[in-house]
């Protein structure tokens, strides 16, 4: 089976996620970090006071634009309306962990 064309050594990405819409209490959180464990991300997922839900994805840069593109659609009970993404350094995380509201 051929290797994906960013296999080996390549370097990690992070991105900020902000999530917006019907986002909370649509177990956003608990697929999130479901997702971002398939795809081997690092990072982690909270509710956020004003009602989004904030993400950081640390990982391949492939495997962060797929979570991306998940969080986009997000579980099936969520009406994503708006995807914020902002680059960010790189943190030294292990797993992806669901943190408390901010």
């Amino acid at each position: 089976m051929p290797e994906p064309a960013d296999a080996g050594a390549s370097p990690a990405v992070a991105r900020l996620l902000r999530i917006h819409g019907r986002v909370q209490g649509v177990w956003y959180r608990a697929s999130a970090q479901a997702e971002a464990s398939r795809l081997g991300l690092a990072g982690w997922v909270r509710n956020r006071s004003d009602g989004s839900v904030g993400a950081l994805a640390v990982g391949r840069h492939s495997h962060v634009e797929a979570f991306i593109a998940w969080a986009h659609q997000g579980p099936p009970k969520a009406q994503v309306s708006r995807v914020e993404v902002i680059e960010t350094g790189v943190e030294a995380l292990s797993g992806f962990e669901q943190r408390p509201t901010a």
